[in-house]
């Protein structure tokens, strides 16, 4: 197909990988999780009131690809694997000589690339005894993922959704409802460390270190339920490879490689999906393609917080890992890109970015969804808030392109649509969005846990 016709490139069922990679068999000296109470490295043992123990294996794993299993291939299969797209509209808005693809995750019932992982937890939960399990969401995409998935596998399904986005986006919680979830906007009056945060602060708008504290609480409070994480631990990221997987063996078939790679990022989980496989080629020195995390400036934690130990929750019932955080007491601003309000980070992705291996920027919500506007109205897509921070990368880095005269090839992931999110570009064109950027964060006055022997 000549090149400038190519529009998408596409894999068969046959074609779709059997396996998730996980990088922790290529990287090393990561530092350990912590048990908040011990400050001892975490045992598998420790982590059994809450993740089956195949979950719990692959936290822990070291083996590079880790096979899938054949229930969950059955379900990827109704939506993977998803297209590389070629954005020549794109292109041709900007009038850059680069050559930009997107993967486009929004095509399954959920519009988000969650689902890659909700569905091999509930299924590992299910074959593990589990009836219930408890989880938080931002945005609500993790929730409608789990919420679908719970319904496929006959599990129950409380959601601890953070308020302000409980509020912005009811029909988020509608769909988790129609898939038979309970959706509890947090903080909340149902755990006993919700009602001591609401005593403390009743206006709250929660974030997501408060939703975790409440859904964990839950969850080792009964012998039938387990907390299920959408993004930051490990296996979370491994599901989500499959992602940048597929998008290998796409390049592969145009006989094509990036030259830069972009995802927004929260906690970790969409960029690790996208991301990683191609860090792994860096790492093995088959390739120097720039690999940058698009943040919010919101909750900029790779660009301004602190490499430091830090609690995983608000209530500190997580474990403490190293990683780049803003303070487990920060609360962001409610901006629209709700997934992306999470104080910490990935503790893998943190390390290659305290190692140089990746990069980071942050951007405001006017200027990203300011980009996802363009993109809409040149790829025909609407896209997810998040998704709209590593769109506006794009479209930067494809700019310089253009004053360079430089042909790069551009690939991120559209990690999400944005069709329960039409609020917020409403805002945006009414000229009510505001900024919501947190102010320079004096990284001296970042709360940290304060105790002997960790950060130094």
């Amino acid at each position: 197909m000549k090149e400038e016709l190519m529009r998408k490139v596409q894999l068969s069922d046959k074609e779709m990988p059997k396996q998730w990679y996980n990088i922790q068999a290529d990287l090393k000296d990561l530092p350990a999780y912590l048990n908040p109470q011990t400050l001892k490295p975490v045992t598998a043992d420790e982590l059994a009131p809450i993740f089956p123990p195949e979950i719990i294996k692959q936290e822990m794993s070291q083996e590079r690809f880790i096979d899938i299993p054949e229930e969950v291939q059955d379900i990827y299969r109704t939506y993977r694997p998803t297209n590389l797209h070629r954005a020549l509209g794109l292109e041709r808005a900007l009038g850059t000589p680069a050559k930009i693809f997107y993967k486009y995750e929004g095509g399954n019932a959920t519009g988000s690339h969650k689902l890659n992982s909700a569905v091999p937890q509930a299924y590992y939960n299910k074959i593990a005894g589990i009836k219930r399990l408890t989880t938080e969401t931002g945005a609500g995409q993790w929730g409608s993922a789990l919420s679908m998935a719970c319904n496929h596998f006959g599990l129950e399904c409380n959601v601890y959704m953070v308020k302000v986005s409980y509020n912005q986006k009811p029909f988020r919680r509608t769909f988790m409802q129609t898939f038979g979830s309970n959706v509890i906007a947090s903080p909340s009056n149902l755990t006993e460390f919700g009602r001591n945060y609401l005593a403390k602060h009743p206006d709250s708008n929660g974030n997501l270190g408060i939703a975790i504290s409440e859904a964990v609480e839950e969850a080792v409070s009964r012998s039938d339920t387990n907390y299920a994480l959408g993004s930051v631990l490990n296996h979370v990221s491994m599901h989500q490879t499959i992602i940048g997987l597929e998008a290998q063996k796409q390049f592969e078939k145009i006989d094509m490689y990036p030259d830069v790679v972009i995802a927004c990022v929260g906690g970790g989980s969409n960029f690790s999906g996208f991301a990683f496989p191609f860090v792994k080629d860096k790492l093995q020195g088959k390739a120097k393609t720039r690999i940058i995390a698009a943040e919010s400036s919101a909750c900029p934690s790779l660009t301004q917080g602190v490499y430091a130990y830090d609690y995983g929750d608000v209530g500190h019932m997580c474990p403490i890992t190293k990683m780049y955080t803003l303070g487990s007491e920060f609360m962001p601003s409610g901006v629209h890109a709700g997934g992306l309000r999470y104080h910490g980070m990935n503790p893998i992705v943190s390390k290659l970015y305290h190692d140089k291996v990746i990069e980071a920027v942050a951007y405001s919500q006017n200027d990203t969804l300011t980009a996802g506007r363009l993109f809409a109205q040149a790829e025909g897509i609407i896209p997810a808030p998040e998704s709209t921070h590593a769109i506006k990368c794009a479209i930067d880095e494809a700019l310089k392109c253009k004053e360079s005269g430089e042909a790069k090839t551009i690939a991120f992931n559209l990690s999400g649509n944005g069709y329960f999110d039409m609020y917020a570009y409403d805002a945006l064109m009414k000229g009510e969005l505001g900024d919501s950027s947190a102010e320079n964060i004096d990284k001296n006055k970042i709360v940290l846990p304060k105790i002997e022997g960790l950060n130094k």
